[in-house]
């Protein structure tokens, strides 16, 4: 929900914090529902009151939504541990449903299960132990430790929200303050000394765009995808404002690995993270537990010393398609080679899709998308093999992101749209 929240106790259990469990719930079911409803539909406004009905008159959720809704909370707040993830399909408030996962929590909250967004995609679970997310925050409360206020852009059932607009507000006993709904320009209005703006570079990007200059002494905070230098430097400049933006490294998968605040600065390790060996790869991560654990990243790490790093970029990208690998990211380029595409997106279908590629182009102004489509497909017939050629686009004025401004898929049914 939005608004005010506040934490009395740094250290009690997070769901027994006024309004951060409602929040976490509100978001990851906001989500859900604008995964099964990618046409559209009526969604109540937000922040949804406690009487608000889950099926008619309220939410409208069908029996296959409410179904797939409880198992993503179930999912992702362990309620299954607890043996009451049934009684999501028994009520019929909203109240009620965060009633169940307080429950659910008090019995077991030793881990949760995070969803990748699915930008390198299809989206997967992602399971933590609870003592080894406060681990992380008590490294970024020492980072933050003069924080006044949290003002969060970005939802709290992803693991980036859930650390710095759930945990770590709890840790540091601050209020919560949801900035979601607000326009940019109305930003400086809104925050005051002291304050850290937890955001994503899209709207990082909106904000070094129409805002004015923001109040002094506010701390930003990153993540979700790389901030170009030239944006943190907009940011951080008397223009911005910011009296500084801290960058962080890290994924679902992860959780944080790195920090840095300079736009060019190497990343530095968080305390629990160490680097293993000469491999670009691979780090050692020590859980509350003691144990170390090898991982396996995503991206290759360029090392200046044992602690700090810069990101190279990823791995590997292929995907494949009828038995062969493809590369989604070449792809693109090819169709950004094309004079009428401004921007393009290059996926591989989900499962339920076809076998393929999709593909969704920005035109640039003025291009005649009809023609466009029609010359692309010839584009495309003579510079790649055809498994590696699209077998549907799709047309819009920008490329889709979900609500951490993260690269996300789009469905098929879309007009204009080819399949070939």
């Amino acid at each position: 929900m939005s608004g005010d929240v506040r934490c009395a106790d740094a250290v009690g259990d997070w769901f027994a914090v006024p309004g951060l469990l409602a929040r976490f719930v509100e978001d990851l079911v906001h989500d859900e529902l604008q995964q099964l409803r990618p046409a559209g539909g009526t969604v109540a406004l937000r922040p949804w009151a406690t009487d608000l009905r889950v099926d008619e008159g309220g939410l409208e959720l069908d029996s296959l939504e409410r179904l797939a809704i409880a198992g993503a909370l179930a999912q992702a707040l362990h309620l299954h541990e607890s043996g009451i993830e049934d009684l999501l399909l028994a009520r019929r408030h909203f109240g009620e449903w965060i009633d169940v996962c307080r429950l659910g929590l008090a019995h077991f909250s030793a881990r949760l299960t995070f969803r990748t967004s699915g930008s390198a995609g299809t989206p997967k679970p992602c399971t933590h132990a609870l003592i080894d997310l406060h681990e992380e925050v008590a490294h970024l409360g020492t980072l933050l430790a003069d924080t006044r206020r949290v003002v969060c852009a970005v939802p709290a059932h992803h693991i980036y929200g859930f650390l710095f607009t759930v945990l770590l507000p709890a840790r540091l006993g601050v209020s919560v303050v949801d900035a979601r709904l607000v326009a940019p320009q109305a930003l400086p209005r809104l925050l005051a000394p002291g304050d850290v703006l937890i955001s994503h570079p899209a709207h990082w990007s909106m904000v070094a765009r129409y805002a004015s200059a923001l109040p002094a002494e506010v701390t930003g905070v990153t993540s979700t995808a790389p901030c170009p230098p030239t944006l943190a430097g907009m940011l951080t400049s008397g223009k911005g404002g910011l009296r500084r933006l801290l960058q962080i490294y890290g994924s679902s998968e992860t959780a944080g690995i790195g920090w840095r605040e300079g736009p060019t600065e190497a990343y530095q390790l968080m305390p629990h993270w160490a680097r293993h060996g000469a491999d670009e790869a691979t780090l050692t991560r020590t859980g509350s537990d003691g144990v170390a654990r090898i991982i396996r990243l995503q991206d290759r790490l360029g090392w200046q010393s044992n602690r700090r790093f810069a990101v190279l970029g990823r791995i590997d990208g292929a995907v494949q398609v009828n038995g062969i690998n493809v590369f989604p990211e070449h792809v693109r380029d090819v169709l950004l080679q094309h004079p009428g595409v401004a921007d393009a997106a290059v996926r591989l279908m989900a499962p339920h899709e076809t076998e393929g590629l999709k593909a969704y182009v920005v035109a640039r102004a003025g291009v005649d998308v009809p023609a466009l489509l029609g010359d692309l497909k010839s584009w495309m017939q003579a510079r790649l093999p055809a498994p590696a050629r699209p077998k549907s686009y799709r047309f819009g004025d920008a490329l889709p992101v979900n609500a951490l401004g993260k690269p996300c898929d789009w469905p098929l049914e879309s007009v204009p749209v080819w399949r070939g």
